[in-house]
């Protein structure tokens, strides 16, 4: 991966998540990101760290502590192997009076490559202050919006857009899905 720095805004459109749930994140020390000029600035690193947060967070619905100490665990891991990325990551958790540790795995490589196809967002996205609008920011939005209207008018009737929104809002809201793998027995 290359060198390469991004601001929150940045780094939460190359994430797809909204700039606030990254910078909660960031507030709770699950990620530490570099501050400079008064900035949050992401490394490629960082936002696989981050990545896999968003991951757990989404799977397990782990408390800000947990994903700290998961991505902190994994971030070691990412040093330790920066020749080759694993594919998979095995994080195993032991409660403080329990035995026996819980595993969890993580597809590394496939969230890695999910990141890297996102990267060139990063580079469209503008990182404009908060405030004043830019010059001709309505008739942008204007031409855009006019653009996508005609697109539709000829592919999709009103009943499929509302059918597409229905089914972006139930996969937004689906559980995780949670399974067990239990030993085969061996038979003699």
């Amino acid at each position: 991966m290359k060198r390469v720095e991004y601001k929150l805004k940045q780094a939460s459109a190359v994430l797809g998540v909204p700039p606030k749930d990254l910078q909660n994140l960031v507030q709770l020390n699950v990620l530490r990101p570099r501050f400079r000029d008064n900035l949050y600035w992401f490394d490629a690193n960082l936002l696989l760290q981050a990545k896999i947060a968003f991951y757990l967070k989404d799977a397990l619905g782990t408390s800000s502590e947990l994903l700290g100490k998961f991505t902190e665990a994994v971030a070691r891991c990412l040093k330790a192997s920066r020749a080759a990325q694993p594919q998979y990551v095995s994080l195993r958790s032991r409660p403080a009076r329990g035995k026996d540790a819980i595993e969890i795995r993580i597809p590394l490589r496939s969230l890695a490559q999910d990141m890297e196809e996102q990267l060139s967002l990063a580079l469209a996205y503008r990182d404009l202050p908060r405030g004043r609008k830019r010059p001709g920011w309505k008739s942008e939005m204007f031409e855009s919006l006019q653009a996508a209207a005609s697109d539709l008018k000829n592919n999709a009737s009103e009943a499929q857009i509302l059918k597409t929104i229905r089914q972006y809002r139930a996969e937004r809201n689906k559980l995780p899905e949670i399974s067990i793998d239990l030993p085969k027995e061996k038979t003699a």
